[in-house]
């Protein structure tokens, strides 16, 4: 098999894992900046005024970048941020915890911000971790802690406290005082370790979890895993062809000087409807918002069709049918 061959093959992969790979290159990239940034850029002013601030800076500030860059990457956040201003003014805020729909909205944005937090967070714990493990950044700020300065300085000389925030700097110039480095790169390293520990333990407890509360079975959760993509790749074709269609009128009309004609699109309230995040019921077996809204929006017309008389019965409609029933404005 030649390399054209294996083309598309690569690209269904990276279609399908294509979120995975990213949060995976992410954190590889992050590990490798984090070694960059300590060797080449990270400079300690070795002074104790600054040592603290500046450890802490190059410590915790591109943590808070990434975790940024996570939730800016996540298709979640997207979703719920996008026309959030216009959905507030036109539903109101929520502020009564009396009311049974906006505690279930509460819950709801907690579930929704706990989950993209969880994947967000992988990033810069991993810079955390590999700071920790290398030891300059901790070396730095730690030596400017008065505090730690006396515990370290035990059974050392008096002016131990007043030498160790240039610690950093004499590296090499003080071979008498590489112990008290060592020190500090062990506790370092310790914390490094045990963060890599406590984090690898909740992700286990909450991965755990969320699969013992999944409303789902196992293959159940593969079918839906295999419709969503599939029907994420239906409504990209389709909106494709139906774009396509309606640019080429409105050319053909521009330079001929016609009218175009009218093609029945979903309003702002359609689009609205299936963009909004959706929490899997038992009771009702839809898996996306997609589906759910051609599937109640037939339901309705079935039974206003039912009020006047009409014996028609309604059709299942999954897949191909429900990406065509939401753009063409017709009942799968």
């Amino acid at each position: 098999m030649n390399l054209m061959e294996k083309f598309p093959k690569l690209m269904d992969i990276l279609l399908k894992y294509g979120h995975t790979l990213g949060y995976g290159v992410l954190t590889g990239l992050t590990a490798g900046g984090e070694l960059i940034f300590s060797t080449t850029v990270f400079k300690c002013p070795c002074h104790p005024t600054w040592n603290l601030p500046y450890g802490l800076v190059f410590l915790l500030v591109p943590a808070l970048a990434l975790f940024l860059l996570g939730y800016w990457m996540s298709t979640r956040a997207r979703l719920l941020m996008t026309g959030c201003c216009q959905r507030a003014n036109s539903q109101g805020c929520c502020l009564w915890v009396n009311n049974q729909g906006c505690c279930t909205l509460c819950c709801q944005c907690c579930d929704n911000f706990l989950k993209m937090s969880t994947v967000s967070i992988v990033a810069p714990l991993t810079w955390v971790a590999v700071a920790l493990l290398g030891g300059n950044y901790y070396e730095c700020f730690a030596s400017g802690i008065p505090y730690l300065a006396r515990r370290i300085c035990v059974r050392h000389t008096k002016n131990c406290s007043m030498i160790l925030p240039e610690l950093p700097c004499l590296r090499d110039k003080e071979p008498d005082l590489r112990g008290l480095l060592s020190k500090l790169q062990a506790q370092s390293q310790v914390a490094g370790w045990v963060l890599i520990a406590v984090v690898i333990i909740l992700l286990m407890i909450i991965s755990s979890w969320s699969t013992c509360q999944s409303p789902f079975s196992f293959m159940q959760l593969k079918f839906r895993d295999i419709y969503k993509e599939q029907e994420l790749e239906c409504f990209t074709n389709e909106a494709k062809r139906i774009a396509t269609e309606m640019a080429d009128m409105n050319v053909k009309c521009f330079f001929e000087d016609s009218h175009p004609g009218h093609r029945k699109l979903p309003t702002t309230k359609d689009w609205q409807q299936i963009s909004q995040l959706y929490n899997f019921k038992s009771e009702k077996q839809y898996y996306t918002m997609l589906h759910k809204y051609v599937n109640e929006k037939k339901k309705s017309k079935y039974d206003l069709i039912e009020e006047e008389g009409s014996m028609e019965t309604p059709i299942q409609a999954m897949g191909m049918k429900n990406i065509r029933a939401f753009p063409s404005g017709t009942m799968g």
